[in-house]
C-alpha cells in the first residue's frame, strides 16, 4: 500500500496547514506579529523616519526585539506555532510577491552597464564577505554569507531571504540585519556629500544620472537607497531606484546558485567522512532548492507583462510590506540580546569593510564599466 504522506501535493501540504485546528494554533502568534508589524509600518509612515531611512521592516524587527526581550518568554508557548509560521511561510510569500515591484523593462532603464554594475558589485561583497568573514574574522560561515547577502543585494530582505538556504539561526540573522541598519543609515549621509565632491573632482562620469547608478549599485536597503538619491537630486533618485531593482532581481538566481554550492560543499565533506563512497555522500547531501525563488522570478515575468491594473498591484504591494515587516516582526521576537552580545564586534567590523568596499570599490566599478559598456 502507498504510504499517503509519500505522495502529499504540495497543495494538500498548504491546505493541512491552514486546516481548522492549526489555524486556531496559529492565531495567537499571527496576531501579536501582525500586532508589531502594524506598529512598525505606522512608524515607518513618519516624515523624519523615512527621510533617515528607516523602513517598515528595520522597525518591525525592532518592535520584535524589545517585546522578545521582555514580555514574549510568557507568551511563547501560546504563541510559539504562529511566530514560526511567520518567520518562515509569511516570509517565503513576502519574497514571492515582492516581485511585483520589478519587470523586465527596468533592466532596459538602466542599460547594460547598470546591469553589469549590480552584478559585478553582488560577486565582488559577498565574496570578501565569505574570505574576509571566515578566513581572517573567524566567524562562523552563515553570519559571514548572511551579512554579505545584505550587504551585497538588498539589505535586511535578502538576509531573510538567505537565512532558510542556509538553515541559519534567529540570532545569526538578527546580527546581519543590524548591520544592514547600521551602515545603511550611514551611507545616507554619507553619499550625498560625495556627490557634491564628485561635482569637482568628476571621479564618477553621467552626473546626476551617473551618481544614482552608483548609489543605487552600492547602498543596502531600498529605503535607504530613495533617502540618499533623494538628498542629491530628483532625476538620481529615479535612476537609483531603478538600478537598486535590477540588483534586487539578482536575489533569485544568487539563492540558487548559494544552494547549489552548499550542496556541492557539503557532498565534498560527507565523501571525505564516508570514503570511497561517494555515490551515498551525493545521496546525503541532496540540493535544497529555493522554491520561492523561482515563484519570485516568475512573479517578475507575469508583472512585466502589465496585465494587472495599479491598484491591484498598490494593493499586493501593500501587502507584501505586511507579510515581511510580520516576518521581520517574528525574526525579532526569537532573537535574544544576549545572543547578539555573544557574536561581538567582528561582525560589524566585517560590514564595516564591506561597506568601505561598497563605497570605494563600488566607486571603481562604476568608473570602469561605464568607460568599457557606457
Amino acid at each position: 500500500m502507498t504510504n499517503p504522506s509519500s505522495t502529499a501535493t504540495p497543495g494538500a501540504i498548504a491546505l493541512a496547514a491552514i486546516a481548522p485546528d492549526s489555524m486556531l494554533r496559529l492565531l495567537p502568534g499571527l496576531a501579536l506579529c501582525g500586532t508589531l508589524a502594524a506598529a512598525g509600518m505606522a512608524l515607518g509612515r513618519i516624515d523624519w523616519l523615512q527621510n533617515h531611512g528607516f523602513s517598515a521592516l528595520t522597525l518591525a524587527i525592532v518592535l520584535g526585539m524589545l517585546v522578545g526581550n521582555t514580555a514574549y518568554p510568557r507568551l511563547a508557548v501560546a504563541t510559539g506555532a504562529g511566530v514560526n509560521f511567520s518567520k518562515q511561510n509569511l516570509l517565503r510569500l513576502g519574497v514571492v510577491l515582492y516581485g511585483l515591484r520589478l519587470t523586465l523593462q527596468d533592466i532596459g532603464h538602466v542599460g547594460l552597464a547598470g546591469v553589469a554594475i549590480d552584478a559585478l558589485v553582488l560577486g565582488s561583497t559577498f565574496t570578501l564577505a565569505w574570505l574576509v568573514g571566515t578566513r581572517w574574522l573567524g566567524l562562523d560561515r552563515n553570519t559571514a554569507m548572511l551579512i554579505g547577502a545584505g550587504s551585497s543585494i538588498c539589505g535586511a530582505a535578502a538576509v531573510m531571504a538567505t537565512g532558510p538556504v542556509l538553515r541559519a539561526r534567529a540570532e545569526q540573522v538578527t546580527v546581519a540585519v543590524a548591520t544592514v541598519v547600521v551602515f545603511g543609515t550611514l551611507a545616507i549621509f554619507l553619499y550625498p556629500v560625495m556627490f557634491d565632491l564628485n561635482q569637482h573632482w568628476q571621479l564618477l562620469q553621467g552626473g546626476a544620472d551617473g551618481f544614482g547608478i552608483y548609489i543605487g549599485s552600492t547602498v543596502h536597503e531600498v529605503a535607504q537607497v530613495v533617502a540618499a538619491a533623494r538628498s542629491v537630486d530628483p532625476q538620481a533618485a529615479d535612476t537609483a531606484v531603478i538600478t537598486k531593482m535590477v540588483r534586487v532581481m539578482m536575489l533569485a538566481p544568487f539563492l540558487v546558485m548559494l544552494s547549489a554550492w552548499l550542496a556541492r560543499d557539503q557532498a565534498k565533506r560527507t565523501t571525505r567522512v564516508a570514503g570511497n563512497e561517494p555515490a551515498k555522500a551525493l545521496q546525503e547531501c541532496r540540493l535544497a532548492i529555493p522554491w520561492f525563488a523561482f515563484a519570485f522570478i516568475g512573479v517578475v515575468f507575469f508583472n512585466s507583462l502589465h496585465l494587472l491594473p495599479p491598484v491591484f498591484i498598490a494593493a499586493a504591494t501593500a501587502l507584501d510590506t505586511a507579510l515581511l515587516a510580520m516576518a521581520m516582526a517574528a525574526l525579532g521576537l526569537a532573537t535574544q540580546l544576549s545572543s547578539i552580545r555573544k557574536a561581538g564586534i567582528k561582525p560589524l567590523l566585517l560590514a564595516l569593510i564591506l561597506f568601505t568596499w561598497l563605497v570605494a570599490g563600488g566607486a571603481f566599478i562604476n568608473r570602469w564599466a561605464v568607460a568599457l559598456l557606457g
